[in-house]
């Protein structure tokens, strides 16, 4: 309240907005992330995002809070005097100061979210999204933008010695949560073409002793670095590419040497887009001293590779690596409605061993939006995986279900509440 009073007696000099993000999905899971066996019911529950966004806008500064509960219908009693669920987080926090000259500085939580989102996301689709502690410098001028980031992180106030770790539970090489990052992205915009760099080096706590907890000397690095690049040949074709690679220390006594490449080609003639593409993200499958398993460490991974998340979204680390050959349509349905639909055949980077096919199964994603309000979409989506039998042995499934499907709805509410310019009174939308 007293942030809310501050803001409030100086927006009549510049600008302050209020929004609200609320989201509720109904999700009907049976083979979502992994296949689901035969004898398994299939689940079935609502989960909800209620977010609330102050910003505040200056000449030469701004800053953002929001705030945010995620929960899932039901799981607080009507009547308990608190949420023992532990819901409710600070999603970002951060002010930025204009330097001149194209330069600023931003601090604080916040997301980071860059080209396509592999490397780099801000997960949205995630109802808690990912968001990172940081400092960055910004620099912007000519069709020219660069950021450098810097991130420190501990699991408390320590007065002896710095520690992370990142779950408290043993895992000290995690791949989301890092003890320290230093990043650098560089973007030039030409005309019908653009391209972006991007080095990321992080850090990992080594932790030894009994629990695997106990803070030793070091820490291991890893780095990722490559390319995205956009062209615009022609009227209506569009021709992606990234080529990626990851080097350093998995562990103290394993290396790491992986790469990540796309293409993708998009034609949109009219009011429908086709697309097509192809990516590789390199696997291991021996065990020796080389870690060759490319992981996109920050990305909004949902996005890609299918939308029922069997790769990459919190699994598939440290394996035999993914080949995914895809093919989309975008028709639009209505002036406020579009559907997509997308197909992938995934195999292999990396055999699963002597005699097992590389072919892992196809995916059939189907997704209908239409915008109903000015601020709200509704979102209804459908997948299904015909998996074979080697995804059963990726995947460590002996007896799946027959069918392995997931399906969706989603109400996307983003209204803005209130907006304050010193050029116009106090509104409410």
């Amino acid at each position: 309240m007293p942030f809310l009073l501050v803001v409030a007696s100086t927006a009549y000099a510049q600008e302050f907005s209020i929004d609200a993000d609320i989201r509720p999905r109904a999700e009907y899971s049976n083979g979502f992330g992994n296949l689901i066996p035969e004898d398994v019911d299939a689940a079935l529950f609502v989960q909800q995002r209620s977010r609330l966004n102050l910003g505040y806008t200056t000449e030469k500064f701004s800053a953002y809070v929001s705030v945010q509960d995620v929960s899932v219908w039901g799981d607080q009693p009507q009547i308990a005097a608190n949420d023992g669920n532990d819901s409710f987080s600070l999603a970002q926090a951060w002010v930025q100061f204009q330097m001149g000259d194209g330069w600023s500085t931003k601090l604080g939580r916040q997301a980071l979210s860059y080209d396509d989102q592999r490397i780099f996301g801000g997960l949205d689709w995630a109802m808690q999204g990912r968001f990172h502690d940081a400092a960055l410098v910004k620099y912007t001028k000519d069709g020219f933008t660069m950021d450098v980031g810097f991130a420190f992180n501990q699991n408390g106030v320590s007065r002896q010695t710095t520690y992370f770790n990142p779950n408290n539970s043993g895992n000290a090489r995690a791949v989301f949560d890092y003890k320290a990052m230093v990043y650098a992205w560089l973007h030039k915009d030409w005309d019908g073409f653009s391209a972006s760099l991007l080095f990321s080096n992080n850090s990992y706590q080594n932790l030894g002793g009994e629990d695997q907890q106990t803070p030793i000397d070091g820490t291991v690095n890893r780095q990722t670095f490559g390319t995205h690049l956009k062209a615009k040949p022609a009227d209506g074709l569009t021709v992606l590419a990234n080529v990626y690679a990851q080097t350093g220390q998995f562990t103290e006594t394993v290396d790491l040497s992986a790469y990540n490449a796309l293409i993708e080609v998009n034609y949109k003639p009219g009011k429908t887009l086709f697309g097509a593409g192809f990516e590789t993200l390199s696997g291991d499958n021996e065990a020796d001293d080389k870690l060759k398993s490319f992981f996109p460490i920050f990305g909004t991974n949902h996005k890609f590779n299918g939308f029922m998340d069997y790769f990459y979204v919190g699994n598939h680390a440290n394996n035999v690596g993914l080949n995914d050959i895809y093919a989309k349509a975008v028709i639009k349905t209505g002036d406020k409605s579009s559907l997509l639909v997308k197909g992938h055949y995934f195999t292999v980077a990396e055999s699963l061993g002597d005699g097992i096919d590389d072919y892992l199964g196809t995916e059939v994603d189907i997704v209908f939006t239409q915008k109903v309000l000015s601020f709200a979409t509704l979102k209804i989506g459908y997948s299904h995986l015909f998996a074979s039998d080697s995804m059963e042995i990726l995947k460590g499934v002996n007896n799946p279900a027959s069918a392995q499907n997931w399906g969706w709805a989603m109400l996307v509410i983003k209204p803005n509440l209130l907006k304050w310019s010193p050029k116009q009174e106090p509104t409410l939308e």
